[in-house]
């Protein structure tokens, strides 16, 4: 004898913070921190790493292609700020060195 199917089986469902903050500074504020500022514009490759590893992730990360759009949106989910992926992808693509000054600015500002 077979019975009817009354319901249907519930997944797990993943549930994300709202965003509820915003970045500390814009993409545009590349002067607010000089040091961070040198570096993006003259080694972003060795900034790039330091945010890696300062998010703690392997300093190798940035090496890889697409890494830097999620290591932006890892952030944006860690600390609850508002965004998109499309727009991650839109700031790394577009003004690279600038959204990693902005990354960099953030690091240093949840840190303490």
């Amino acid at each position: 004898m077979s019975y009817p199917i009354t319901a249907q089986p519930q997944g797990m469902q993943q549930g994300y913070a709202a965003g509820c903050s915003q970045w500390s500074s814009e993409v545009t504020d590349c002067c607010a921190d000089t040091r961070i500022c040198l570096c993006g514009a003259f080694a972003p490759c060795i900034l790039a790493c330091n945010l890696a590893t300062d998010f703690g992730e392997c300093c190798c990360l940035p090496c890889l292609p697409g890494a830097m759009v999620a290591l932006r949106t890892g952030m944006r989910e860690r600390y609850g700020i508002e965004g998109s992926i499309c727009n991650d992808w839109l700031c790394i693509s577009c003004c690279g060195p600038c959204t990693l000054c902005q990354m960099s600015r953030e690091m240093q500002r949840r840190k303490c």
